[in-house]
């Protein structure tokens, strides 16, 4: 019943490029966003544990910031075999609201744990029953467990190959500082597949920009097109710059970058202010709103004596210590929200990222979340509605998340992030 934005892929093309490695010096704060993200995950398969996977990054870490890179692997990193689909030369169809997938395995953010599973499986069938079946995960997710679920899910849950059809999955590949070639994002492409089932990748995305070798994996990304791997492919966290050069490259392989994942909210409105959703809009690449509930503080459960545990609590004690705008935000949504039948929220953060423009992806991890967020779509916010809500969260000036994507290439010069 939802209007879908379709997405054409194009056709690709093989060139050849390479880069030597460099430093990783500039690199140590992605570094410690990966370890810090990864220590308490969800573990890989027991032949290739956490503390080895862990051990290897230090390693390789290490390695790199003192000479050249350390060839390192995520957990399965054989090659799959990918199932032929007759839809692989189709346009993308994708809904107006996806889910996103990071909190499944993550037990340091979200406190995820094996006994959640059953809880994610109800999220993945309600979607599936609404048509709504967008999930956005990546291999950095659990370490891979979100992605092995989503497949778990599909293979087990979908009873028809129509079903299987309407499931639509992005999944991500990690910039990490060791991975510099082509071959690196094919590679890590094709354990993706085999944890989502192996089937090609609905969306396959660069995670976040690399300090070096950018254009080596937007070349990655066309080698994994013309693999057959995937059938749309796409970035994240990319600013202006980098999105008009990665454009351009795919371009000249005749291949179309479909999406940029990006965080936006009412709490975080830089892209609206830095002219990255204008670019966006300028070169028909479709945006991925990330974290639309600004990790859960546009939602209304929490207050000053009332802070969500983990790395959260500190995001929010600097939240609430601007204290008054952010409170007025609250209120304006609360009066929108009363006009539209008591609505949570959740709804009115997530209506005013669609009304941007863009695809929201907020996460679920309960049945409660998922429908609560999916009915988003019952209703829209009216354009008094709209600039209410835009001259409130304009205001509110203590939301800060942490930054750690490296800002420009340092082979190229180019900027690569500028939120």
């Amino acid at each position: 019943c939802h209007q879908h934005i379709i997405i054409d892929p194009m056709k690709v093309t093989t060139t050849m490029s390479s880069t030597s490695t460099k430093s990783a010096i500039q690199y140590c704060p992605i570094l410690l966003l990966l370890i810090h993200h990864c220590h308490g995950l969800a573990p890989p398969a027991p032949s290739n544990t956490r503390r080895n996977f862990l051990q290897n990054t230090v390693v390789s870490s290490i390695t790199a910031a003192t000479a050249a890179a350390t060839t390192t692997t995520f957990p399965n990193l054989s090659n799959a075999a990918v199932e032929s689909s007759s839809s692989n030369n189709q346009p993308l169809s994708l809904p107006p609201l996806g889910l996103g997938a990071w909190a499944w395995g993550d037990s340091v953010f979200w406190g995820y744990s094996p006994k959640n599973d059953e809880d994610l499986r109800e999220v993945f069938d309600y979607a599936l029953a609404k048509n709504l079946a967008f999930f956005d995960t990546a291999e950095l997710y659990g370490l891979g467990r979100s992605e092995e679920l989503l497949g778990k899910f599909r293979e087990e849950d979908c009873a028809t190959k129509e079903d299987e059809e309407k499931v639509v999955i992005a999944s991500k590949f990690a910039a990490l500082p060791w991975r510099t070639k082509r071959e690196d994002v094919v590679k890590a492409c094709r354990a993706s597949v085999k944890r989502l089932g192996g089937r090609p990748i609905d969306l396959y995305q660069i995670h976040f920009p690399n300090a070096w070798s950018n254009a080596e994996y937007w070349d990655g990304l066309a080698d994994a097109r013309d693999l057959g791997l995937v059938k749309s492919v796409g970035v994240s966290n990319y600013g202006v710059d980098a999105l008009r050069a990665c454009h351009a490259s795919l371009s000249e392989r005749g291949i179309k970058l479909a999406t940029n994942q990006i965080q936006m909210s009412l709490l975080y409105r830089w892209p609206l202010e830095n002219g990255l959703l204008d670019a966006c809009n300028e070169l028909d690449v479709k945006v991925l709103s990330y974290s639309p509930l600004a990790l859960g503080f546009l939602t209304g459960k929490y207050d000053r004596d009332n802070l969500p545990s983990g790395p959260r609590s500190k995001i929010g004690g600097q939240l609430f210590e601007d204290g008054a705008s952010y409170e007025r935000l609250l209120e304006t949504m609360k009066n929108v929200a009363g006009e539209h039948g008591g609505a949570p929220l959740s709804q009115v953060a997530i209506n005013w990222a669609i009304a941007k423009g863009t695809i929201p992806i907020p996460g679920a991890r309960n049945i409660r979340q998922v429908k609560q967020n999916l009915s988003t779509l019952d209703w829209s916010l009216t354009a008094e509605e709209e600039r209410m809500l835009d001259d409130a969260s304009a205001k509110v000036t203590g939301f800060v998340t942490p930054n750690f994507f490296p800002r420009k290439d340092v082979n190229t010069g180019l900027a690569m992030y500028d939120s």
